[in-house]
Parts: C-alpha cells; sequence; structure tokens
C-alpha cells in the first residue's frame, strides 16, 4: 500500500465566492484521483463581512451586455458569451489604456463564477470551449489592480475556465495558457511594487494561492510564471499574518500543501510562511468551523508527509484542533468526516502520538459514519476504510464503534462500484486485506466488496 495514497475531496476543500473553499481535491503523489463527477460545495455565508465579499463590486456595470444582477440556475449561458461582451471590454481597455484598472474583466469574471456557483458545477467541456473561443482578446495587463486580478484569477479558475479536459484541445489549451500568463506577469509586477503602491490584502493572497492549488491540481503546467508568483507571494504571507481570519488560514495552509504535493519546493520562505500561519492557529482556535478544522489538519497531514518536519509550531497545531472536533461532530458532513479521518490517521502514520484528543476525535466521528453511510462518495468510502484499517493497523482499538462503521461502509462498495477509480480499488483492496490480517471478521459484505470489485481491476489494468 502506497504510504501517501487517499486524499481530500474536491467537494470539501476549495474557498469560493465567499472565500470558503479549500480544493480541492487532495491526492495522493503517485495516484491522483479523478473523480466520476467534479462536484462543487458552496457553503452558506458567515456574518463575519470578509468572508461574504469576494471582490464583487457594488457599482453596476456600465456595459449594457454583462450581467447586473445574480446568475440564477435558469439564466441561459448563452447570455454571457455574446461577442459584443468582449468587444466592450477590449474597447474599454484600449480607451483607458495604462489607468485601465481592470474592474470591468473582473466583473466578467465574476459573471461567470456566479453562473457556475448557481448550476452547482463548473463549465462543462462544450462551455469551456465557447467560452474560450472569447478569451484571445481578455489580456491582463500591469495596469490592473490587486482586486481585479485576484478575482479574475480565482473567479476564472473556480468557474472551471482553466481545467484541463482530456483529450485535451491544443486551441483551447493555448488561449488558457497565454491568458494565464498575462494575469502572472500583472501579478508578480503588482509583487514587486513598493508598499505604498499596491494594495495586497491578505484575503486576495489565500484565493491566489488557491487558485495556483487548483490550477495545478486540474492539469495545468507549474510554468515558470506560476512558480514566481508563488515565490513573489510568500513573502507577503509573513508580512499580512495578522490579517488572516480562521477561513484565511486554513484555504492558505490547504492550497501550499496541495502545491508542494504537486511539487512545490518547500524553499526557506515557503517554510517560513507555513510556521508563520501554523502559529495563529492556537490564537483563533475556538472559530474554526468543520470544514476549516478538516482542510488544516489534511494540510498538516499531507506537509508531514511531504517529508515537512513535525516542528513544534505543527504538534501545537494538530494538539489545539483536536479538542475541538469532539463539540462540533454533528456538523461534519460526509466529506469532511472522511477527509478528517484520512488526515488523523495519515498523520499517525507519520509518528504523531495517539494522543486522548486524538482518540476522542476519532471515536467522536465513527458513529456518524453509519448515521451518513448513504451519503458517501466512492472516494470517501476508499478513504475512510484505507484510514480505518491505517490506524488499527497503527495500534487503533477495534472499537464496536469501529466494526459498525466498517459494516456500514462496505455494502456500499457493491452499489458504486462502476465509480471507483484505480487508485480507490488499490485503496480498499489494500485496506480490507488489512482489516482482515489483523481481525476484521470476513463477512458476507466484505466478500462481496472484494468479489465486485476484483473484475474492475482487469477492466482498469
Amino acid at each position: 500500500m502506497d504510504r501517501s495514497s487517499a486524499g481530500i475531496s474536491d467537494k470539501y476543500a476549495r474557498p469560493g465566492n465567499d472565500y470558503n473553499q479549500p480544493d480541492d481535491s487532495a491526492v495522493s503523489r503517485r495516484g491522483r484521483y479523478r473523480h466520476c463527477t467534479v462536484r462543487h460545495q458552496d457553503n452558506p455565508p458567515h456574518s463575519t463581512p470578509w468572508h461574504n465579499e469576494f471582490y464583487h463590486s457594488s457599482a453596476p456595470c456600465s456595459s449594457q451586455y454583462l450581467v447586473r444582477r445574480s446568475v440564477n440556475p435558469t439564466q441561459d449561458f448563452n447570455a454571457l458569451i455574446k461577442p459584443e461582451i468582449m468587444d466592450d471590454l477590449v474597447s474599454k481597455s484600449d480607451r483607458f489604456g495604462h489607468r485601465y484598472d481592470g474592474k470591468k474583466h473582473a466583473q466578467y469574471a465574476s459573471s461567470i463564477k456566479k453562473y457556475t456557483s448557481a448550476a452547482k458545477r463548473p463549465l462543462n467541456r462544450a462551455e469551456q470551449s465557447q467560452l474560450v473561443r472569447l478569451l484571445p482578446n481578455f489580456t491582463a495587463t500591469r495596469s490592473w489592480n490587486w482586486r481585479s486580478l485576484t478575482t479574475t484569477l480565482h473567479s476564472f479558475t473556480s468557474a472551471g475556465v482553466f481545467t484541463l479536459h482530456k483529450p485535451v484541445d491544443e486551441r483551447v489549451k493555448l488561449t488558457q495558457a497565454n491568458l494565464l500568463s498575462t494575469l502572472f506577469d500583472a501579478i508578480i509586477f503588482n509583487c514587486n511594487q513598493k508598499p505604498e503602491a499596491r494594495d495586497i490584502d491578505a484575503q486576495g493572497i489565500a484565493n491566489l494561492f488557491w487558485a495556483m492549488a487548483k490550477l495545478v491540481d486540474n492539469g495545468q503546467e507549474r510554468t515558470a510564471e506560476l512558480k514566481e508568483a508563488v515565490a513573489v507571494l510568500l513573502p507577503h504571507v509573513n508580512a499580512q499574518k495578522k490579517q488572516f481570519i480562521p477561513q484565511g488560514i486554513a484555504n492558505l495552509l490547504w492550497a501550499m500543501a496541495k502545491l508542494v504535493d504537486n511539487g512545490q519546493e518547500r524553499t526557506p520562505e515557503f517554510n517560513e510562511a507555513v510556521a508563520s500561519l501554523l502559529s495563529h492557529v492556537n490564537a483563533q482556535k475556538d472559530q474554526f468551523d468543520t470544514q476549516n478544522i478538516a482542510n488544516l489538519l489534511w494540510a498538516m497531514a499531507k506537509l508531514v508527509d511531504n517529508r515537512y518536519e513535525q516542528t513544534p509550531g505543527l504538534n501545537e497545531a494538530v494538539a489545539v484542533l483536536l479538542p475541538q472536533v469532539n463539540p462540533q461532530k454533528a456538523n461534519f458532513k460526509p466529506q469532511g468526516i472522511a477527509n478528517l479521518l484520512w488526515a488523523i490517521a495519515k498523520l499517525v502514520d507519520n509518528g504523531q502520538e495517539r494522543t486522548p484528543g486524538l482518540n476522542e476525535a476519532v471515536a467522536a466521528l465513527l458513529p456518524h459514519v453509519n448515521a451518513q453511510k448513504d451519503q458517501f462518495i466512492p472516494q470517501a468510502i476508499a478513504n475512510l476504510l484505507w484510514a480505518m484499517a491505517k490506524m488499527v493497523d497503527n495500534g487503533q482499538e477495534q472499537t464496536p464503534e469501529l466494526k459498525d462503521a466498517v459494516a456500514a461502509l462496505l455494502p456500499h462498495v457493491n452499489t458504486q462500484k462502476a465509480c471507483f477509480k484505480p487508485q480507490e480499488i488499490a485503496n480498499l483492496l489494500w485496506a480490507m486485506a488489512k482489516l482482515v490480517d489483523i481481525g476484521q471478521e470476513r463477512t458476507p459484505d466484505l466478500n462481496e466488496a472484494v468479489a465486485v470489485l476484483l473484475p474492475h481491476v482487469n477492466a482498469q489494468k
């Protein structure tokens, strides 16, 4: 069994329109998950204004073609891809030249994101292709302000504009690459200006890191410009550290862990940024909600699995988060349960002490597996069974609650058998073999789960 296999679903980890997304899909280094369907979860707004505002201008767009109201699920996508819209944007950019701040372009990017948020899915391949036909002249420049740059990159990334579908359409790929190049150039330029000439903020930093992590995870190349953008942003994490709210800390650490999992070098500046954020987890521990907790623990588990040192700061962050699981146990959704138990199992597998707080967190979550068993998607089932097998393999007692959780999940392997990907099949078969090896009864459900998976090994060999 690959030590790094299992991960966190896209459904639970993505900083969104209300700054509530981590993305994301957190996956194995050696076997990356690719879902049957990309699912997105839009979280309810929080009371803190910083959460609710993702750089949407309060002023209506002056163009007669741009959307002036929130997009609803029934809105025709064709209304967003009229050539007149792009003509109007190009005209504004040309008219104002170096004085153009990118505001109208950012509003247009936001309108695409609103469409996908209302539809509860990213752009499909056909929609993306139609939109991309308009984008060769959608060019970011160095005159764009920070808000326009962060809104545009985040909105387009979240909407699936930059996702590389397979087989790859070279025309789409070229347009994506050109637009990303202009965005990264402008971001790098902005970050290198004198402090008084820029308006860099913590929310924008977190949104940019999330977008870059998501880009790479969706197949985009880690170009020299993307790497440079990461490098110039890292010092701003430390400079803005006091401005990050809990959601920002969770989103940013998730993104940094995802970047490392996809090949980002752990430079001294990177390590300093991680350490700076971890130091604020303890001070704000009571303000992390269930999604924040799951994303943070996943991020720390993934960083450690990628050879990030288990520093006192990281160990303390883990220690202060675990007691927050039990009081909020009723609020964890299926994906959060899977992500959190995977993270705990991975931390233990990398040397984390099985403290009373850790044991209590596991005990609090296990009963909710059975209660929500019908809502677990294939990746969550694979991750959960892997996590439980790994924890037992590392000394976790096979309690009645753990056995019930295993028993509740096994029948769902059969009902969702067609959706399991190769890495998930490998994880499941390893988990079931390990559970039997350490005393799990070979029930009819377990035998059936093995039997339905084996034909898929041959089919996807």
